[in-house]
């Protein structure tokens, strides 16, 4: 009796901590989109196991930084641009909106062209229609599926990603390399791996990502009819630890299997003298002869999926920070009629980004390209959030604590340094 009872205790807490998982673990897997699966197909191809060590390096300013933007929509119950229309320069305003439009069209039409070239491998067919017809799905659901519903079918598309665990479970894996290279940093100063590190940082500390997890916690007080916890400070710290957990556990998951896919390649493309993937559906391919047509299906599945995922979070970022800037009804939580313009942002930036595929967008080399513009362009709009996070007028008393304001203050200048020397070396 008393071991039935503590099985149902268990089985409730496990409920209650994967139901707490929402904004932070979206965003952690939308992370892993086709750009990044590009990114680190190249960077294993390319270094072997020797720049492993990078994701266990941008976990902890990826979750701070994620961390801050979460609690920047929880506790002012607005989202980044809102915060900066009502408290900040103009000028400020447009520059992030403007930076964050420009890596989100460029990395929204990398997607899907990778999901339509994806698919073409799978099935056969013509790829640009495929990502048409990719836009038209995400657009629909987007716009005509309940924020609810939506929020759930995010949910599950996460585990698209454990397909590129399976993919590093049927290969050959020399565990000892692997493992040295992801806990023993092998830093090299050239051109290659400042290329390499940008694109890295700039793949996993997004300007996307920032936008979209304030956005959707503010999203979650409306869907839970919570006050914002600026004004309502006795639920402060419980709201702020389920924050904090779910942030931990998304990140977490998306650096565990961007460090499962360069342990990948690095063990089969890498291992084989193919040093040279630029896009994830050529790693796909090149998989095939490799490690087997199990793998190089499975790694074709995951990016369709994961580019399901991201597409629509990376139009949405672009939408919500669109609104608040012109103070349009904005939120996945409204019906279409009465945010039409939010949605009318959604689909333009999704089309916009197909558009580019027909139009001079280089399949070869967009995606790797789309992970470095995000590396360079995320330090400034980091800074900015850093400002609206310690500044006492918008947080009132719920500013950073100090162990934030020295994890943020850090990762900005980590990010700044890498684009730094990326135009040096």
């Amino acid at each position: 009796m008393e071991q039935s009872e503590a099985t149902a205790t268990t089985l409730r807490q496990r409920s209650s901590f994967f139901g707490s998982l929402g904004p932070g673990l979206i965003t952690g897997a939308a992370d892993d989109d086709p750009s990044g699966i590009a990114t680190y197909s190249q960077v294993g191809a390319q270094f072997g196991y020797s720049l492993a060590w990078t994701m266990l390096f941008s976990y902890p300013l990826m979750a701070v930084t994620q961390g801050i933007s979460a609690g920047i929509g929880a506790v002012t119950g607005q989202g980044i641009a809102r915060n900066l229309r009502r408290h900040y320069s103009p000028w400020l305003l447009r520059f992030a909106v403007l930076l964050l439009l420009v890596a989100n069209v460029i990395n929204i039409g990398a997607d899907l062209s990778a999901m339509g070239a994806a698919l073409e491998l799978l099935i056969g067919g013509p790829r640009h229609w495929y990502a048409i017809l990719f836009a038209l799905i995400c657009i629909f659901l987007e716009i005509f599926v309940s924020y609810r519903r939506y929020v759930t079918v995010l949910k599950w598309l996460t585990l698209s990603l454990l397909a590129y665990v399976a993919v590093v479970l049927s290969v050959h894996v020399p565990w000892g390399a692997a493992l040295y290279g992801a806990l023993v940093p092998q830093i090299v100063f050239d051109s290659d791996h400042a290329m390499a590190l940008v694109a890295v940082l700039g793949t996993t500390i997004s300007p996307y990502l920032f936008f979209w997890q304030a956005g959707e916690e503010v999203e979650e007080q409306h869907r839970q009819h919570r006050r914002r916890l600026g004004a309502n400070s006795h639920a402060a710290g419980p709201e702020l630890a389920r924050i904090r957990g779910d942030t931990l556990f998304g990140m977490g998951f998306s650096n565990l299997v961007a460090i499962v896919i360069i342990i990948a390649t690095a063990a089969t493309l890498h291992a084989n003298g193919i040093t040279q993937i630029q896009t994830s559906s050529q790693a796909a391919e090149a998989l095939r002869p490799v490690a087997g047509d199990f793998a190089f299906a499975i790694f074709a599945i995951g990016i369709v999926g994961t580019g399901m995922l991201a597409v629509p979070v990376l139009a949405g970022s672009a939408a919500y920070a669109v609104a608040e800037m012109f103070r349009w009804p904005e939120g996945l939580d409204r019906r279409p009629q009465d945010a039409k313009a939010f949605y009318g942002v959604i689909a333009l930036a999704t089309l916009g980004g197909v558009t580019l595929t027909f139009v001079g967008l280089d399949p070869i080399r967009a995606l790797y390209w789309s992970a470095v513009v995000n590396g360079i362009l995320a330090a400034p709009l980091m800074a900015i959030m850093m400002m609206i996070a310690m500044n006492p007028r918008i947080m009132g008393h719920l500013t950073l604590p100090r162990w934030m304001v020295f994890g943020g203050v850090l990762a900005t200048a980590v990010m700044a340094l890498a684009s730094i020397g990326f135009f040096v070396l």
